[in-house]
């Protein structure tokens, strides 16, 4: 795909106006296109920054706020059992009633409407558009429109997370599309869907921001947008910077042309250090948003090895994660035994069922012995046939990744197991094919929360019949596994469901299907006039009270 084109609306621009509020912020990505969903289709890796620009210029029915609580947004209420639109059969059947708010409105002016979400509905199933697939309409029967601003959602079983349908808050990729703007060339050419220039240049949403002009390799400026639902935002022009190198931005900020960060950005380290030396700002951290994890590849592996239990345990047990934490996180992170942080009102109910490993690397040894591997006069294992045990260790350049990755290898080497890295280049973070059929493992960060399990969904598998789109990035495929995820996404009551996720966590724990390293604190960098904007936190993006942003005088 090609990279978006510049459009430029021929009307003045509000930074000539005096007393107007403008924002120059920056992510640390060039962007192909404005979803992400598009842009990476889940398993080739998001592009840092994206998800904020995203819930700028769109928000769903819903959105996560920064405690977790999931807030009305293009609706009236969010569905739920006490105000009657969340109503369960004693069958297991459901049924949820969303009612779009009067005067939610695109950016073109054209109302929002419940065509738009069954719209939306028909590309999310649609399997020739796996990109767009999310796991929660695997339990959804029909979605009807009862009238123009109403959506009734019959379901075919229960499911936990009804009420992220159409939002954000999860891996949920199913925000509104607009049927008037998407729909003719869906019909025409679903082939060519995902070209349009309607998800970059092009784009329009219903969010708080408007895009007034897009160009690639540089900057997104978007404008306040008067008709927004809930009231037009305070601040009136956010210039979104494209810097791809942390240092270059960080020296942006300092220089005193970036005023804020998005995303995923500097790294923990970086920010720490900035706070010695910008006075014209501040470096706020919050809790894990991320963990970083490594990634097996569980479909033709090189070398097969990876696919044995005891040799992904003897990898784990051969890294001083602890140690990691400390010098990589400066202490404010914590080791990730699970993807599930003490945050969590889950957590200590399913804590127990956490396998957990510690830093032995003689036991690792020993291990790798016991499969029949021998240590060679360099120190690195070998197998019966005199080969060593190499492999690739992949990570991509455009976040610091890199700061975990080469570690972990310094750490199996002192065991005898070889890892090249490979940091995969920012022109390639989003060939899906490529990132999809890494040889054996790979660090990136991925969100810290208990939604994320939906990714180890079989149907979120990248594979060559879904044109590698899937955030199932190890590309496990296990029946009992699905089986336990099906249960716990459909168990509503909360003891019955807490077991549930014990056994899936066990099992991801226990097989080592996701290796985590630590749960990663990033921080923001935040201009001393902004008020009201705060790092990346769990679940939402800063961007969830984004009509609130304001500067002081």
């Amino acid at each position: 795909m090609s990279a978006p084109s510049t459009r430029v609306v021929n009307t003045p621009r509000p930074t000539d106006v005096a007393g107007v509020k403008h924002v120059t912020a920056a992510i640390m990505s060039d962007p192909r296109t404005l979803r992400n969903t598009v842009n990476t289709a889940g398993g080739a890796g998001e592009a840092p920054g994206v998800d904020t620009i995203q819930e700028l210029l769109h928000v769903g029915l819903a959105t996560t706020d920064g405690r977790g609580r999931l807030n009305a947004r293009l609706a009236e209420d969010v569905p739920s059992i006490e105000n009657g639109m969340w109503v369960v059969a004693p069958d297991g059947t459901m049924q949820t009633t969303w009612k779009i708010r009067a005067g939610a409105v695109w950016h073109d002016g054209v109302p929002v409407t419940a065509e738009d979400l069954i719209f939306t509905t028909q590309v999310a199933q649609d399997h020739e558009l796996a990109i767009f697939r999310d796991a929660i309409f695997d339990s959804i029967e029909s979605v009807e429109a009862p009238d123009p601003s109403t959506v009734l959602v019959r379901w075919k079983r229960p499911y936990i997370e009804s009420d992220l349908l159409f939002g954000y808050g999860t891996t949920t990729t199913t925000v509104p599309l607009p049927a008037h703007l998407l729909g003719a060339a869906y019909a025409e050419d679903k082939s060519s869907f995902t070209q349009l220039p309607y998800w970059g240049a092009e784009f329009v949403g219903a969010g708080p921001f408007r895009l007034r002009q897009l160009v690639s390799g540089s900057h997104a400026l978007l404008e306040a947008n008067d008709s927004y639902v809930l009231g037009r935002p305070r601040v009136d022009e956010i210039e979104v910077r494209f810097i791809p190198d942390s240092n270059a931005l960080m020296a942006n900020v300092l220089a005193g042309s970036v005023q804020l960060t998005l995303g995923r950005s500097v790294s923990l380290a970086q920010g720490l250090g900035m706070r010695t030396q910008w006075g014209d700002g501040r470096v706020e951290t919050a809790g894990a948003a991320l963990w970083m994890a490594i990634y097996p590849q569980f479909v033709n592996p090189d070398p097969v090895v990876v696919t044995e239990v005891r040799f992904r345990r003897a990898l784990l047990q051969a890294i001083d994660r602890d140690q990691m934490v400390e010098t990589v996180q400066a202490g404010l992170g914590s080791v990730a035994d699970s993807i599930l942080i003490p945050d969590y009102p889950e957590y200590r109910e399913v804590d127990r069922a956490v396998v957990r490993y510690k830093y032995d690397p003689r036991a690792a040894a020993q291990l790798i012995q016991q499969i029949g591997y021998v240590r060679g006069v360099d120190g690195i294992f070998r197998d019966a046939e005199d080969h060593r045990l190499s492999f690739e260790l992949r990570t991509v350049k455009e976040t610091h990744n890199e700061e975990a990755v080469f570690p972990v290898a310094d750490y199996w080497r002192a065991v005898g197991v070889e890892a090249e890295t490979v940091v995969v280049p920012p022109q390639r973070i989003s060939d899906r094919t490529y990132r999809a059929t890494f040889p054996a493992l790979e660090v990136v960060g991925q969100p810290s929360d208990i939604h994320s399990l939906v990714r180890l969904r079989l149907n979120q598998t990248p594979l060559p019949e879904t044109n590698f789109a899937g955030s199932n990035r190890t590309r496990y495929m296990n029946p009992e596994l699905e089986s336990m995820l099906d249960r716990y996404f459909s168990t509503i009551a909360k003891p019955q469901r807490a077991e549930a996720l014990s056994q899936v966590l066990h099992h991801v724990t226990d097989q080592l299907i996701w290796i985590g390293l630590y749960h990663e604190v990033s921080p923001a960098l935040i201009g001393r006039r902004l008020v009201n904007v705060g790092p990346p936190i769990l679940g939402p993006t800063q961007a969830y009270n984004a009509q609130e942003w304001d500067l002081r005088p």
